[in-house]
């Protein structure tokens, strides 16, 4: 009797997992939710000069029952980490969080008790894109960065490097 395994999962469910997976990949619906200079770079991500839309992430969603992407644009305080964990809690299954720029990140320059060190703290964040304000150039390869967690590249990647 042969083994029809792959990666000690039945063969038919690693194929179809892989399948679902890219359809995932190339599908991100991301929420928006922008704090600070950080979202005007955001928004000229999704228009006509960068097009988001050929990587697969086309509309920003304004409900987040409709998103399964939330790019944490600009810097969250004290007062706005408990919305942010709502919206958040309020996300469809499977949902993925990127943390655009250095305020959402690790809190910037703004060191200090009003503004949160980091949205990590409070949501866990899957791609964090750096710079203050990053260009769009750098969310998009933020997004592709997902696309690869997403897929299971991103470990095959580093499986590649050890």
């Amino acid at each position: 009797m042969t083994d029809t395994r792959l990666n000690h999962q039945p063969a038919l469910l690693a194929k179809l997992d892989h399948l679902v997976n890219q359809v995932r990949a190339n599908s991100i619906w991301p929420l928006t939710f922008g704090l600070a200079c950080c979202a005007i770079e955001m928004m000229a991500t999704g228009a006509s000069r960068y097009d988001l839309a050929r990587f697969g992430a086309e509309v920003f969603r304004a409900s987040p029952r409709q998103a399964d992407l939330m790019i944490v644009a600009g810097r969250v305080s004290q007062k706005m980490a408990p919305v942010l964990r709502q919206i958040y809690d309020q996300m469809p299954e499977p949902k993925w969080v990127i943390a655009m720029g250095a305020c959402a990140s690790c809190g910037g320059v703004f060191n200090n008790y009003a503004i949160l060190q980091g949205v990590d703290e409070i949501v866990p964040v899957d791609v964090y894109v750096p710079g203050c304000p990053p260009r769009p150039e750098s969310l998009i390869y933020g997004i592709l960065q997902l696309q690869k967690k997403i897929t299971g590249k991103a470990r095959e990647e580093a499986r590649q490097y050890r």
